[in-house]
């Protein structure tokens, strides 16, 4: 059987938006930098503010944000369902961290994160 291990979210800011998702999801956080690895990205010029793929761990599966130069328009053919017992509640969060929304349905609200990549909160 095949199991979600990660999602990879292209990006033109990868801690930046690592930290919008982050702060709307619970039980995900950003995965923690030691020794090694910011020795790892000042060796590319990089710090942990400047770093091309930053990693959410969640309960279940991992989150990867990865830095691309350019973005596509048009549909996405992935995108998260967030679930929520109070979606309007929610949805005014999440548009004060930056989403946005697309169009309101009966049971669940289109939005955009900061980037413009699609998601869906649902009724929980």
């Amino acid at each position: 059987m095949a199991q979600v291990r990660q999602l990879v979210v292209d990006s033109q800011n990868p801690p930046t938006l690592a930290r919008f998702w982050a702060a709307m999801l619970d039980d995900f956080e950003i995965r923690a930098y030691d020794d090694e690895e910011i020795a790892r990205l000042a060796s590319l010029g990089r710090t942990p503010e400047t770093d091309p793929s930053v990693i959410l761990d969640g309960p279940q599966f991992e989150i990867c944000f990865q830095e691309v130069a350019a973005r596509v328009s048009g549909d996405r053919a992935v995108h998260l369902d967030i679930a929520s017992s109070d979606r309007a509640s929610e949805t005014s969060r999440l548009v004060a961290l930056g989403a946005s929304v697309v169009e309101e349905f009966d049971s669940h609200t289109w939005m955009r994160d900061p980037e413009g990549n699609d998601f869906c909160l649902t009724d929980g």
